[in-house]
């Protein structure tokens, strides 16, 4: 499949999870690869694996603080300086933390905007002029069904990412006519390290086992499981070809018949 190839790609968060199955898909379709995330070994591991398994594979990465603007302009000039403009942002960066409401500090609420919400407006507006000089782009940003819905426990998470799809939407009539496609995808629980921690902090909290413990999280799910990252991927690879033109706006849910 090369119906990417050409075409430079960036994706936060690409250290694990969904964004390294994002970085697997796009790398399939012939993209070239900017991967970034806070820090470089997780960000070598995948690139490794990548080209171990694709040996043609053009892919780059660059550390960065997505919440810092200084530090996104920076690594947004290196991917440039290897690959050229950027066609594709797949805005991945996340963090998730579970507390109670009445025990959720400024510092917990800050921290988790600054990343999930700030952290995307700040990669959008670097990445958006290349966009529009070659009149094409496309903007994925991943956020979740706690965008379109509230869960217990995770306030500051969901109001983030309810943010986040309410900037996917503004954003897609802002470029409409402009030849930019932005979409979000929104998973539910999905079987990364995210969620592995969230069952260890189930169990510290409550005293429950780790079996019953996935169990309530995947209760939510009608298919009665955790969703795989890579289904999450091809989602998302479809959004940022060709074939998805006339997709805008949109937020793609991939979590089992959840949300309809």
């Amino acid at each position: 499949m090369t119906e990417l190839r050409g075409r430079h790609a960036v994706v936060t968060g690409a250290g694990g999870g969904i964004g390294a199955a994002i970085v697997a898909e796009l790398a399939g379709l012939g993209a070239n690869l900017t991967l970034m995330g806070r820090n470089v070994a997780p960000l070598e591991g995948v690139a490794g694996d990548l080209i171990r398994r694709n040996p043609d594979a053009d892919v780059g990465w660059a550390t960065v603080d997505v919440g810092d603007r200084a530090a996104v302009q920076a690594a947004f000039d290196r991917a440039r300086s290897r690959f050229g403009g950027i066609d594709i942002l797949v805005c991945c960066a996340g963090q998730a933390v579970s507390e109670a409401f009445r025990r959720t500090t400024a510092e917990l609420w800050g921290d988790t905007l600054r990343v999930n919400l700030d952290g995307a407006f700040h990669c959008i507006q670097v990445a958006l002029p290349d966009m529009l000089d070659r009149g094409w782009g496309r903007v994925v940003n991943i956020a979740s069904t706690a965008g379109l819905k509230g869960y217990a426990y995770v306030a500051a998470y969901c109001a983030s990412k309810h943010g986040l799809i309410g900037l996917t939407r503004a954003l897609a009539l802002e470029l409409a006519a402009k030849g930019v496609t932005v979409n979000a995808v929104c998973p539910g629980y999905t079987d990364t390290a995210v969620v592995q921690e969230a069952l260890v902090n189930i169990c510290a909290k409550t005293g429950r086992s780790e079996r019953e413990a996935l169990a309530e999280l995947v209760s939510v799910n009608p298919q009665g499981r955790l969703v795989a990252p890579e289904e999450v991927a091809q989602a998302v690879a479809w959004l940022c070809g060709p074939n998805s033109a006339s997709v805008n706006g949109q937020s793609i849910v991939v979590a089992g018949g959840e949300l309809m």
